[in-house]
């Protein structure tokens, strides 16, 4: 008989999975191991630092509870991973690319979505590196964004009309290198999300930040938000 869970603790780590898996593609998978590897990949993805957010196939192959959690169809575990991988890709959730990591041979996924396959284009054009870290973490600085709309894409996630719109405030409001430094210090931490950067420069702003008071951030023309990559979701 399975151990039965014994519930969750009150505190604990969230994954943020597209409500478009839940409604269209997990229904149709009717492969378990591909559904979780499917689902360890968004884990992996969601929870990655830097630009572009990738997972290797060295990473999943040493993950040893994703490998004991999958029912043997093949010779090895490698091959029962990369069978389902191979599904996972199909089916068009990842985009897998073979590159070159620590002298050997690598494959990366990325998610299939407008920023991974953007990520992915640089990777292959040599505009960005494959970052080669012992365990697959990724320690290094994060890139400078171009503005704070790319800065949520690459850390948090996909962006919102609502969320777009806090953002374009907070640019108004605070120093941008406030707003950078407190991107950065939420993605330390492990505490991807809007309200928690904003918790961050609000309490700036009240106490001050480095023995400084908090300041409105030197004004921009507002109009180039709307003529932008972004301008679909911010409205006048």
């Amino acid at each position: 008989m399975t151990n039965r869970f014994p519930g969750f603790p009150a505190r604990m780590d969230f994954t943020s999975v597209p409500t478009v898996f839940i409604t269209r593609l997990m229904p149709e998978i009717d492969d378990i191991n591909e559904l979780k590897v499917t689902l360890h990949l968004i884990q992996a993805l969601y929870h990655k630092r830097g630009y572009p957010r990738y997972v290797s196939f060295a990473d999943l192959a040493s993950d040893k509870a994703l490998l004991a959690g999958l029912k043997p169809d093949c010779k090895t575990p490698g091959e029962t991973l990369r069978h389902a991988l191979d599904r996972t890709i199909e089916r068009g959730v990842v985009i897998g690319h073979h590159v070159e990591r620590n002298g050997a041979s690598d494959e990366v996924f990325v998610l299939n979505s407008e920023e991974g396959q953007k990520g992915l284009e640089k990777l292959l054009r040599g505009e960005l590196a494959v970052r080669a870290v012992p365990g697959g973490r990724d320690t290094g600085p994060l890139p400078k964004p171009d503005n704070i709309f790319t800065m949520y894409e690459q850390n948090i996630g996909m962006l919102t009309p609502i969320i777009a719109e806090e953002l374009r405030s907070a640019e108004r409001e605070y120093p941008a290198e406030w707003v950078e430094e407190a991107f950065k210090e939420a993605v330390a931490l492990n505490k991807r999300n809007w309200r928690y950067i904003a918790r961050i420069l609000e309490n700036w702003a009240t106490k001050g930040k480095d023995g400084k008071p908090g300041r409105p951030a030197q004004r921009e023309d507002p109009e180039k938000y709307f003529k932008g990559e972004y301008g679909h979701l911010v409205r006048h």
